[in-house]
């Protein structure tokens, strides 16, 4: 009982000195669900069209705070009704690839909940950071279904993996040609079947109904033996990319190599460090765990500010990004009328990890 008590002291102690260290790096206005970094420090957020709002999808944080459209004004200025070519419709997420380009998830749905507009609103979009041009544009529509609603992405030398959170499944797409195939297409592991818990709550949309969101994080091992993935409500799945990437294997065959990994709670965001360690987002506790290879979960902060913390960053200093949205408090999932209390912010907390660049 003793040696307890010293664990769960140290525990707390542990999340005291982190809340201390807790810095706020940015605020806004208008709900973000994203962030990543460059290199060279520069600071890339995502805005995604949660309920029609106009205006901004990605934007670049400026060293005095002010956040400006990127790449410009032209891709972020997209209204109903205009030309989806070239043009940020819905931006979902964001992150700086292991091949230093800015890769972003448009879903090319006008608001959250809605179907892809056209064959060319739902895209991937990879930006040349260093010259502020768009170096890849790739239509997603060959492997999209009617309620298709890409979430994030990972890569992995010339193979993208995605998730759809909103018809179940993982994709695995070639980037050079930007073919992909669907696979584990209602699987368990891609199937958002569990209550998403947030501030105490189960979320649920305007009609009542629980909110199911599919296939959502993602996460590729350092060795790239291993994908790990999850509905928003967990739990958290792997499977070797070697299964993953081959076109031959049955997907009775595939199925069969998935395996549970862990009971992850109802997660906003997630990361990986250079050592396997996975950060996941609680965002019913407001906590964020980490879980090691190995599968051993310990805290690494619960602040009550983190409300709804969404995509996780490790940036080259360290530090953890946590940008808080505060998505449950939408007027959608709160009877119509918003709750979220602005400004949104994005901390970051020193956790002396090295990134993993997937």
């Amino acid at each position: 009982m003793k040696t307890k008590a010293i664990i769960l002291s140290l525990f707390l102690t542990l999340a005291i000195s982190a809340k201390s260290q807790l810095q706020k790096v940015a605020i806004s206005h208008t709900v973000w669900n994203g962030v990543t970094t460059s290199s060279d420090g520069r600071v890339f957020v995502n805005f995604p069209r949660i309920e029609g709002d106009k205006g901004m999808r990605i934007g670049e944080v400026l060293k005095n705070g002010k956040i400006i459209p990127y790449p410009n004004e032209d891709w972020n200025n997209w209204e109903s009704g205009a030309d989806v070519n070239e043009k940020f419709v819905r931006t979902n997420s964001l992150r700086i690839g292991p091949d230093g380009l800015l890769w972003i998830v448009d879903t090319g749905t006008p608001s959250m909940g809605q179907n892809p507009l056209s064959e060319n609103a739902l895209k991937l979009v990879s930006i040349n950071t260093k010259t502020n041009t768009v170096q890849q544009i790739i239509p997603l529509s060959g492997i999209a279904k009617p309620s298709t609603f890409i979430d994030d992405l990972r890569i992995s030398g010339n193979t993208i993996y995605l998730t759809d959170a909103g018809e179940p499944a993982l994709i695995i797409l070639d980037k050079t040609t930007g073919k992909g195939r669907r696979v584990l297409e209602n699987h368990p592991s891609t199937t958002d079947n569990l209550p998403i818990k947030a501030e105490g709550k189960i979320m649920k949309d305007e009609k009542g109904n629980e909110v199911r969101i599919h296939a959502d994080q993602l996460e590729l091992s350092p060795d790239g033996k291993w994908l790990y993935f999850q509905p928003a409500s967990g739990p958290l799945w792997r499977v070797e990319t070697q299964y993953l990437n081959d076109e031959n294997l049955s997907e009775k065959d595939l199925a069969s190599k998935v395996e549970l990994f862990y009971k992850t709670p109802s997660t906003g965001g997630t990361a990986i460090d250079a050592g396997g360690n996975i950060y996941v987002s609680d965002v019913n506790t407001s906590e964020i765990i980490k879980i090691s290879p190995e599968g051993k979960e310990s805290l690494v902060i619960k602040d009550k500010r983190l409300l709804w913390a969404d995509a996780l960053w490790i940036d080259d200093d360290g530090y953890l990004w946590i940008p808080t949205g505060q998505l449950n408090r939408l007027a959608a999932f709160q009877n119509g009328k918003s709750k979220v209390k602005f400004p949104v912010v994005i901390y970051k907390l020193k956790i002396n990890a090295k990134p993993q660049r997937n």
